[in-house]
């Protein structure tokens, strides 16, 4: 065995070991960009370490990563003890690990080819210390590319969310990710469709701009279940800015809506 294959050995060792401490590992996808995956993935890992779990959350987004500051954390760093990264508590019971909080300068694109996309989040699996884990949430990039196959090969025993909006190309761009799933025998667990209707600031009447009913169609394609519908909330959009959750909401359908779908996900994932 020659050196490189020596390394790459005991780096799939490492993250084999690494995610044998974790019950369940959650791959969020979407097929497209701008369906609010990351808000998916920020708002169940909040909803899950607010109610005693212990979550991870991991964004491998390594071109557009927005963790961080969602979670209001941009800018803080990952410390390492020598032998791991140690992921950064972003609340009671959330670690969060991005490489925008490795020093990485998030103005600057990063243009890096498949094998270096790899070995970097390989890196991010198997050198950070995530300890024991009842859930640990992975943003992934849009569509089925290094990422999310990295992942999908690498962690044994990956389940996934697929988030959608209500129309049909995007619906169209999702199966594709169902199709991405079933191939790498990743269980879809649930979908999401986000965006599914506008909620007025002035009057709080929904409007379903988008359509609606697209994502409850899509589950009933896939046999998986439907966690349910997120309009499109103002609100909600500067919470993110601003570094905070949707259960920042005082009230309103978003914040409800958020939390029954962290309800229902986990009945399907406990």
């Amino acid at each position: 065995m020659n050196p490189m294959e020596t390394k790459l050995k005991k780096q799939d060792e490492e993250i084999a070991a690494k995610m044998r401490l974790v019950r369940n590992k959650v791959l969020v996808m979407s097929g497209k960009g701008g369906v609010g995956k990351s808000t998916v993935a920020v708002n169940l890992a909040a909803a899950l370490a607010a109610a005693g779990k212990r979550t991870g959350l991991l964004d491998i987004d390594l071109h557009g990563p927005n963790v961080a500051r969602m979670l209001g954390i941009a800018g803080m760093r990952l410390e390492s003890d020598g032998e791991s990264i140690q992921p950064y508590a972003a609340a009671p019971n959330l670690v969060v690990c991005s490489m925008a909080l490795l020093g990485a300068d998030t103005s600057t694109a990063i243009i890096w080819r498949g094998p270096r996309k790899t070995s970097a989040i390989k890196e991010l699996l198997g050198g950070v210390n995530w300890g024991g884990l009842d859930y640990l949430f992975i943003d992934s990039p849009p569509g089925t590319g290094d990422e999310s196959l990295t992942a999908a090969q690498a962690i044994p025993g990956l389940a996934a969310v697929l988030v959608t909006t209500p129309q049909e190309v995007a619906l169209d761009d999702a199966r594709r990710s169902a199709s991405f799933a079933e191939s790498l025998k990743i269980k879809i667990l649930g979908v999401v469709e986000n965006m599914s209707g506008f909620v007025c600031p002035g009057c709080g009447l929904e409007t379903p701009i988008f359509s609606s009913g697209g994502g409850e169609k899509l589950a009933d394609e896939l046999g998986a279940a439907f966690l349910g519908r997120l309009p499109l909330d103002p609100k909600a959009v500067m919470l993110a800015d601003a570094g905070r959750t949707l259960f920042d909401l005082e009230y309103g359908k978003t914040r409800d809506a958020a939390r029954a779908i962290a309800e229902k996900f986990s009945g399907v994932c406990p």
